[in-house]
């Protein structure tokens, strides 16, 4: 069990509650999605998964095999070097080439040695079909190349999960697709994907397991997400 959450309460950061009472599970190589109308709290979940929002309220709140309501600040560094993070405006550094980008995280990683960091850097460039962008500035990308480059960024210490807030959320529904498409190939290697997103038809063609979060509440919907009606802010 990769998280575990159990009568959790999550609080905005300005203390209003957005979600009581949740539980939910993420286990090895599951492929995850959070639904629901702008501000019901798809993203504050998520933060509370990479401990960017605390959590002060549960029965039960583990992540990685870690209580994050006593979780101590030094410890946070080493947990995230465990995951993923994918964000919907991608966040590549603009003043240096995707190699550089990536070798930074390695670097920052504790890799130190050059030739298994540009080894890497290949590897992963490979898996997301970016390599021929490895000397390009993420100003010469397109918003999907961008996105690819940041799961690329986001699979070099081969997390244990990704968290994708709105990782589509820029981009036509093409390159959605695309996107939506590489993310569910990397849940089938055995890392999980926990992924936010409006882009409801993709769910019927990349199934996967559906959580809603609705009124203050998150409810699984796996069997019946195809007939809710999203209303979008």
């Amino acid at each position: 069990m990769l998280i575990e959450y159990n009568n959790v309460n999550i609080h905005q950061t300005d203390g209003e509650p957005i979600l009581t009472n949740v539980n939910f599970t993420v286990t090895e190589g599951e492929f995850i999605y959070l639904i629901g109308r702008v501000g019901t709290g798809k993203s504050s979940l998520l933060k509370t998964m990479y401990f960017e929002l605390d959590v002060f309220e549960a029965k039960k709140a583990i992540v990685l095999n870690n209580d994050i309501t006593s979780l101590k600040r030094k410890h946070i560094p080493a947990l995230r070097r465990q995951m993923g993070i994918i964000f919907q405006d991608f966040q590549l550094l603009a003043d240096r080439t995707i190699r550089r980008n990536l070798a930074f995280v390695l670097k920052a990683t504790g890799w130190k040695k050059k030739d298994e960091i540009e080894a890497r850097i290949i590897e992963v460039l490979a898996e997301v079909g970016m390599e021929d962008k490895i000397d390009k500035m993420p100003h010469e990308l397109s918003g999907g190349e961008q996105q690819r480059i940041a799961i690329a960024r986001a699979i070099l210490n081969k997390p244990k999960i990704i968290i994708a807030d709105e990782p589509t959320g820029n981009l036509d529904p093409e390159t959605a697709e695309d996107i939506i498409r590489l993310l569910r190939e990397i849940s089938q290697t055995g890392t999980s994907v926990v992924m936010s997103t409006h882009n409801l038809p993709l769910l019927d063609k990349y199934p996967g397991i559906v959580y809603r979060c609705a009124d203050g509440n998150l409810e699984e919907v796996t069997n019946d997400y195809n007939k809710i009606k999203m209303e979008f802010d």
